[in-house]
């Protein structure tokens, strides 16, 4: 039978959701509780990879299995008393057995949390900018995004991707009341570093460093080294998973 986890995670101290050798993965936490209380070996697969320090306050994966031993609800209860605090199960519920949690998603949203206003509760999970960057001309250049397919300009290096074509539905920053912003950007698929890459870009063109339209520059160059830097992890959040079956 299979089965649809839907959980979250705080990745402060894993490397990532994909378990790789020496290294402390969401998906190798995940997959050895699961396989203590089912009492079978379990792999667990989920519907993307984060990197290392990334968080997810909405993921699926899915899992194989003869049978749960407890009743769903019980299931969640239980692995939830085995699991780290940082990760947390919402659901678990069986689908046919053709479902998928990668292939089968239509759509993922990431949002990027910036602070500009110090606050010691918003360390962890935002990135501090001391001053405020000019957002009009940052959905300016994000709304060019839209415009493109191929996102080479902002994947990290030697990747085994078998492409880079991204179809991106939604890319935009909010600015809120608290002093906070956040950049929201949605698409079918996202390639490694591509989304703190991106904001990192649009974040020199906040500053002034480069005017909106180079973003087309950038990525009509196909060409990272062209690209702005790379944000950090800690502000990064995968937020929304889309399914045609749920």
């Amino acid at each position: 039978m299979r089965f649809f986890i839907k959980l979250a995670y705080d990745g402060t101290s894993y490397h990532g959701w994909q378990k790789q050798e020496n290294a402390h993965t969401v998906q190798a936490e995940l997959e050895e509780k699961l396989s203590l209380m089912l009492g079978e070996k379990i792999e667990v697969t989920g519907c993307g990879r984060t990197d290392a320090g990334v968080h997810a306050s909405e993921f699926y994966a899915h899992f194989d299995a003869e049978k749960l031993i407890f009743s769903p609800k019980d299931t969640v209860y239980k692995l939830n008393r085995f699991l780290p605090d940082d990760i947390a199960v919402f659901k678990i519920f069986k689908v046919d057995y053709n479902k998928h949690a990668r292939f089968d998603a239509i759509s993922r949203t990431y949002k990027y949390y910036i602070n500009t206003v110090k606050n010691p509760f918003k360390t962890k999970f935002s990135y501090f900018l001391p001053q405020k960057p000019g957002l009009k001309k940052m959905n300016i250049a994000a709304n060019f995004i839209l415009e493109y397919e191929d996102f080479t300009s902002f994947s990290k290096l030697h990747t085994q991707t078998y492409t880079n074509n991204c179809k991106v539905f939604e890319a935009r920053w909010d600015e809120h009341d608290n002093g906070d912003i956040v950049f929201t950007i949605k698409a079918d698929r996202f390639l490694r570093n591509m989304v703190r890459a991106v904001v990192g870009t649009l974040l020199e063109i906040g500053k002034g460093k480069m005017e909106p339209e180079k973003i087309k520059e950038i990525i009509e160059a196909k060409d990272r080294g062209k690209a702005g830097f790379s944000v950090p992890a800690h502000g990064l959040f995968l937020t929304k998973i889309e399914y045609d079956f749920l």
